[in-house]
């Protein structure tokens, strides 16, 4: 069938189950236990009531129960990431041991994530929009993780990159995406690992919102239009004079 699979995160004390128990009458001495790792690792065994050795990674790290024979880990691992079998033997009347039961199961470890962190750069702008990098980055954790973004409720792809230093190492991911911001956007990022998922949100707004230019008219208009004013000033003023003349004048042949 299936293998069964145990889930765990770094650092934590996991259990993983055994095929068999020990009938309380009888004793280990009667049984040999073999714990192993990817066919090929010791992890823990006892034979005849004996702890035997084990390899080295899984030193001062393991125990087991003696009557149902689960196996404790502790400070657990990624590199503890793997398959486990369980073979239990019995020793009998007959001196040759008989399995009485080899099964597998899964250790599935998980490391946690940070919580993702967003940064916007301007790359160019203008008065109807700004062209931002957008750039989401979150450490440490494990297995590889999927990236999501959501720009105002609709989703968008980041163009991901993961660095790893081994297939045993935590994950460090980074996604990018060029934006043009023409008011206000809210970006959110999403690190999403064995049915975990840690958010981040930042609300990008477009610095230049354009404002028409209160721009200093240039000193050849001004000079322009002050000309023109005084010129019209100096017409009504003349006019004046010229009307307050005649009309003086018209009066005076009057009365002669």
């Amino acid at each position: 069938g299936l293998e069964k699979v145990v889930k765990s995160k770094v650092g934590e004390r996991v259990s993983l189950p055994c095929c068999h128990e020990i009938p309380s009458s009888e004793s280990l001495q009667n049984y040999r236990v073999y714990w192993q790792k990817n066919t090929t690792e010791v992890v823990l065994a006892y034979a005849e009531g004996k702890k035997m050795p084990a390899d080295k990674q899984y030193e001062n790290r393991t125990e087991m129960n003696t009557s149902n024979l689960t196996l404790l880990i502790s400070d657990v691992e990624i590199l503890d990431n793997g398959s486990y079998q369980c073979i239990v033997q019995h020793r009998g009347s007959s001196q040759n041991p008989v399995v009485v039961c080899s099964e597998s199961l899964a250790l599935f470890v998980t490391a946690d994530f940070s919580k993702p962190n967003i940064t916007a750069e301007v790359s160019s702008e203008s008065c109807e929009s700004t062209e931002m990098v957008v750039r989401c980055f979150s450490y440490g954790g494990f297995p590889k993780p999927k990236i999501s973004g959501i720009l105002n409720n609709k989703s968008v792809a980041w163009n991901a990159t993961w660095v790893s230093e081994s297939i045993h190492s935590p994950y460090n991911v980074t996604g990018e995406l060029r934006l043009n911001v023409t008011r206000e956007d809210s970006i959110t990022c999403s690190v999403e690992y064995n049915g975990l998922s840690k958010s981040t949100s930042l609300l990008l707004k477009n610095p230049k919102m354009c404002i028409v230019p209160t721009v200093q008219p240039s000193y050849n208009v001004i000079t322009a239009s002050s000309i023109i004013v005084v010129v019209f000033l100096l017409a009504i003023a003349l006019a004046g004079r010229y009307f307050l003349r005649h009309g003086k004048c018209s009066t005076f042949s009057k009365k002669q």
